[in-house]
């Protein structure tokens, strides 16, 4: 007589095993990247050394000029900010409005440009094949080595050739390229637009500007973003060719900034009134595009 042996069932694994490693995992990243006390500590540290001169810029400009040279130092905001700006926006001398609204068109343009440009030639240097591609991007990055300062001069007597000395073009149309951007930009396609992508798009039969336009620009943005961001700052704060080439019917904020120097009676609190003023754009291009900064940030470091 034959003995029929039941099958034999495997127990099911138990489920408790995969999530009790996972929460082992979480809780052994959580213990490598939990910050300690002294981290904490450098980064207050670090965000009052950063954040102290724009209040102390405010504070001396919502002061008197009695008030600011006291000791020991008023460290309390006053009352005086909407006075000394009114007074900064109706000194005649100063045309402080229309020095704020040529330094955004300068500084806009000039950012539009170096984007536009440099994303085009980055695009052609990393991923189009042409006879002196390498000579010609080590010329582009030994522009770098030239300082802007050897170029006053030449660019002055070009400008005069053309007959626009004296006029924001002067100031725009020097800049509206730049070396460090079309670097940036070859490094950066380079690194994050696929070879085979493109090869892609060249089967389905798009153009060249139809790849650069859909394909290769869309992921440049957050380079672009940096580049965009770091040009405006640039030149919202360039001094020295704006002083050299421009009229004085045409300042940029800059060098209205200096006419609150001139004289034998400096007036502190309204010069700071200006800077104040003056630094406002700045905060508020950093807070539209933060993100965008911080993504292509950790989006290369990713990469690296």
């Amino acid at each position: 007589m034959t003995t029929v042996t039941p099958p034999v069932h495997a127990e099911p694994a138990s489920e408790e095993a995969p999530k009790t490693f996972r929460k082992k995992v979480v809780e052994s990243n959580n213990q490598l990247f939990r910050a300690s006390p002294l981290n904490y500590v450098v980064l207050v540290i670090t965000f009052g050394l950063s954040v102290f001169p724009l209040y102390w810029m405010l504070v001396m400009a919502s002061r008197t000029n009695d008030q600011i040279v006291q000791v020991p130092p008023v460290l309390v905001p006053g009352s005086h900010l909407g006075e000394h700006v009114r007074t900064l926006f109706d000194t005649p001398d100063v045309m402080f409005a229309k020095a704020l609204v040529n330094s955004f068109i300068v500084a806009s343009t000039i950012t539009v440009g170096v984007v536009v440009f440099s994303a085009l030639a980055g695009f052609a240097f990393a991923r189009l094949r042409f006879r002196g591609n390498n000579v010609l991007l080590a010329i582009v990055v030994l522009t770098m080595m030239v300082p802007v300062q050897l170029g006053t001069v030449p660019l002055y007597m070009m400008m005069s050739w053309f007959g626009i000395q004296g006029t924001l073009p002067t100031v725009i149309l020097p800049y509206l390229a730049s070396g460090f951007g079309v670097f940036l930009m070859r490094q950066y396609t380079t690194q994050a637009i696929p070879e085979e992508l493109i090869e892609a798009a060249r089967v389905d039969g798009a153009s060249t500007f139809r790849i650069f336009w859909s394909v290769v620009l869309p992921g440049l943005r957050p380079a672009a973003a940096i580049l965009g961001l770091f040009t405006f700052m640039t030149y919202w704060n360039d001094f020295l060719w704006p002083y050299v080439a421009l009229s004085p019917d045409h300042p940029t904020v800059q060098i209205a900034l200096t006419h609150l120097n001139d004289g034998y009676y400096t007036d502190q609190s309204l010069v700071m009134a200006g800077t104040l003023v003056a630094t406002l754009p700045l905060l508020v291009v950093i807070v539209l595009f933060g993100r965008q900064l911080i993504s292509g940030i950790m989006d290369g470091a990713v990469k690296a």
